[in-house]
């Protein structure tokens, strides 16, 4: 019997550097399809945990790719566009669905990145990857840092909610005052930003004479 069947907790060693998150494969009894929809499925399983069963429902995603985008002034591109479940135009990063057979996440992001706002990037750097929603949805985005920016040699057409996307170039720390002061929202946007000037800072800090 593993320790989830069980409900053994078990004990970490170390400190807070060797937190990490843990796979754990649960045994799944039964697996139902709720709900087949166009772009991500509604799925219901029943699992044995903690020595019972537990029924979870949980949207099936196939995964993400986003960009935060920073021009030579340290400025960060932000894109506003309609999101209808929560009814705002909210203030986003380019980024894109991992749903091409082969693609890779950077790859995603680089397309992602040309066909949203034309642009293309010399300089590619991994950012982080995130669970969104782990409550509700297995969604996984990875985050990437593009610099050295130039046009994209074609312009892309825009349907549906990205035909009226809007376009600000905003210096960083401007953006993260906005997230510290509640008006911008979106979370992958925020982890982005955050982790972009951390890696500045950083790398800021790495250049500065001892």
């Amino acid at each position: 019997m593993t320790a989830a069947e069980s409900g053994e907790r078990m004990p970490h060693h170390g400190g807070s550097e060797h937190l990490a998150d843990e796979r754990l494969d649960a045994p799944v009894l039964e697996s139902d399809l709720v709900y087949e929809g166009r772009v991500w499925n509604v799925r219901s399983d029943t699992v044995a945990y903690g020595g019972g069963e537990i029924v979870r429902q949980y949207v099936e995603h196939p995964g993400a790719a986003a960009v935060v985008v920073l021009d030579d002034a340290g400025r960060m591109l932000l894109i506003q566009q309609y999101r209808h479940p929560i009814r705002h135009r909210d203030w986003e990063i380019p980024a894109g669905l991992l749903d091409v057979d082969g693609e890779t996440p950077i790859e995603t992001a680089r397309r992602e990145l040309a066909e949203e706002v034309d642009l293309v990037a010399d300089s590619w750097e991994p950012l982080v990857s995130i669970f969104t929603t782990p409550g509700g949805n297995d969604e996984i985005v990875h985050l990437f840092l593009a610099r050295g920016l130039s046009a994209a040699d074609a312009v892309h057409g825009r349907e549906e909610e990205e035909a009226d996307i809007e376009l600000e170039w905003v210096p960083l720390d401007e953006v993260i005052a906005g997230i510290l002061a509640g008006r911008l929202r979106n979370g992958i946007m925020m982890v982005g930003a955050l982790a972009a000037a951390e890696r500045l800072r950083g790398a800021t800090t790495a250049e500065s004479p001892a």
